[in-house]
Formats: structure tokens, sequence, C-alpha cells
């Protein structure tokens, strides 16, 4: 067909001689240009005006150099040539590092280290504290009061709170010395952690943490994670089946924060505390607690031990220490327990 077609091309014309045999006259083209022999490339000829190889090395070798490895060729241009030296135009110096994929930034930035990733502990009461703001939504859109809760983070109790109508150092300042105060902190017994926000990171607060011998720990920059226990507690309080959607007035926002600080203390029985209440825990009434809890069940299993298949039941344990981001490695964690 290919042959045909070419004979009859030659009288009338491709177009009409595909017409005629019923072929696409793409076909015919493509036949044709693969018979076409391919030529070997050509080499092109070097510029008299060219650097020679040996010239070349010598140029890449310069711009590598400890010396200007920092610079762009722009900079050791005009450098060797105030040294009156010259290798060749800044432009050539460009080509040659982009024949080796070399064309990058060259210069000495400024690279800020990590954040530290914040490692803390408690194995007490009132060895370490957090504490976080949150929005309370009022009565009306745009509209906000400001829960401040400061959280004992071994016992998970409430040391102070309070609701304001802004967000400010001043009143963080005060509730600090407040909690402080009531718990009868010693110089050098707290740390104290928290996030990055502007009341926490204010100078008054930390001119106060300094006088009261409290260490301060502040969250690494959006990292909503080291700060978990404050933000868990505000999870609770927010689940609450009366946490209402909006507050009428801060009286009813401090009224109803005051019942729910006296449940979340006194009665609530928190998972992470072997099901013992953060006042429990805060004030060492823990151990009699699950002594009392073990007795009444070693007497359910005394009466009826048929009903316990996997023998004798135990109550929860309460954690022998708390974290803040838990280190992997085990030479971290035993210098941190001694």
């Amino acid at each position: 067909m290919r042959q045909a077609a070419d004979h009859l091309s030659a009288k009338v014309g491709v177009s009409t001689a595909c017409r005629v045999l019923g072929v696409p006259r793409c076909g015919v083209y493509r036949e044709r240009h693969l018979d076409i022999p391919k030529q070997p490339p050509t080499c092109r000829a070097l510029s008299k005006r060219a650097l020679s190889q040996d010239e070349r090395v010598k140029v890449k070798s310069v711009l590598n150099s400890e010396r200007f490895q920092d610079a762009s060729p722009r900079q050791i241009w005009a450098t060797l040539l105030d040294e009156g030296t010259y290798l060749c135009s800044w432009r050539t110096m460009y080509r040659i590092l982009d024949a080796d994929k070399q064309v990058k930034e060259r210069r000495n930035q400024l690279q800020r280290p990590a954040y530290k990733k914040p490692e803390l502990l408690a194995t007490i009461s009132n060895q370490l504290w957090s504490w976080d703001i949150t929005e309370l939504r009022g009565p009306v859109t745009w509209t906000y009061y400001y829960l401040y809760v400061i959280l004992d983070v071994f016992s998970r109790y409430a040391v102070g709170w309070m609701i304001a109508r802004q967000e400010s150092a001043q009143l963080a300042r005060d509730l600090i010395q407040m909690s402080c105060q009531n718990q009868e902190i010693d110089k050098d017994q707290l740390t104290i952690h928290a996030d990055r926000g502007a009341a926490m990171i204010s100078k008054s607060v930390a001119l106060l943490l300094s006088d009261l011998g409290v260490t301060k720990t502040h969250s690494r920059p959006h990292v909503s994670n080291d700060n978990p226990y404050s933000e868990a507690q505000f999870k609770t309080l927010k689940y609450r089946p009366d946490y209402p959607d909006r507050f009428g007035a801060i009286q009813d926002a401090r009224g109803w924060a005051r019942g729910f600080f006296d449940w979340y203390n006194f009665q609530h029985h928190h998972t992470g505390l072997g099901l013992l209440t953060p006042a429990t825990v805060h004030y060492g009434q823990a151990e009699n607690v699950h002594n009392d809890r073990q007795h009444i069940l070693q007497t359910a299993f005394d009466a009826h031990p048929e009903r316990f298949v996997r023998g004798l039941p135990c109550p929860p344990e309460l954690q022998k220490a708390v974290w803040i981001n838990k280190p992997n490695d085990e030479d971290a964690l035993i210098k941190n327990l001694h």
C-alpha cells in the first residue's frame, strides 16, 4: 500500500492518492520518515574564546574553595578582580556551576535551631503546675469572657482559677501569686509550664516567678500537645452536660465555674488518677483511699469468689510519675528520676 501510494502521489499528489486508496496521509509520511537514515550527531566545534578544560577545572575549584564556598559568583568575581586576578566573567562562572548542577543558594544564612522539647516530670503535688486561658462565649457574637486556670499536673487539682473580661498579664500575675500563697509554695519548689500567649510570656509574670523562686517553661510555638493537661481540663469543662452555649453575663460564668471546679476537684473520679478525685491525690489521701478500696474488693471476693473468674480484683493504681513529653532515652529517664 505504501508503494502504491508513493507511485500514485508522484502523478496526482499525496492528498489525492491517499483519498483514492483510502489510507491516512499521516501513515504515509510516518513510513517515509522511518526510512530516512539517522545522521550521527555532529560535534559542535569548540569556540576559540571558550575556556580550556584545565581552566574550567581551576575556576570550579576556586568557586568551591573554603574561602568562596558561601559567596555568589558576582562576589567572587569582584573580590578576585580587586586582588588583581581575572579568571573569567561571572556569567561563565554561573555556566560552569550549572554544568554540574551547583547553581543554588550559596550564602551562609541564619539557621535558627529548633526549639527544645520541654520534658517535665512531676512525682508529687505542687512540683509542676500548668496554666492556660480559654475563651467563654458571652451573650452576643464576638463577646468573650476569659477563664484562667492553674492546674497541678500530678494531681490534676485546679489550684487557682479566675474569670475576667480581658486577657491580662497583670491578672495572670495576681492569680499566680495568690495560688502560690494558698498552696504555701517555697522557693525552688515549683515549675510552672504554659504556652506562648501574650500573658504567659509577659515581663510582669516572668519577674513575679523570679521573685517567688519559681521556674518557668513554655511550649514550643504551634505545638498544642506541649500543654496537654490544661487542654484536657478545658475539654472536660466544655463537654459538661450543663455547659451553656453562651453566658448571659460574667456573673453567670463565674457562678457556673464555681460549681464546676467544686465538682472537678472533689467529685470527679479522674481516669488518669486511678479513678481518684484530684483533691484526694493533691492532699495525700490517695494511698488510704486505695487501701480502703482494696479492702472492700477483698470482702466482696471472699463472699463470692466464683464471681471473679480472674481472681482477686485490684483497684486502679495511681501513676508514680507524670510527664509532659516523656523522653524516649532511658538514660534521660533515670537522670530525671534521680
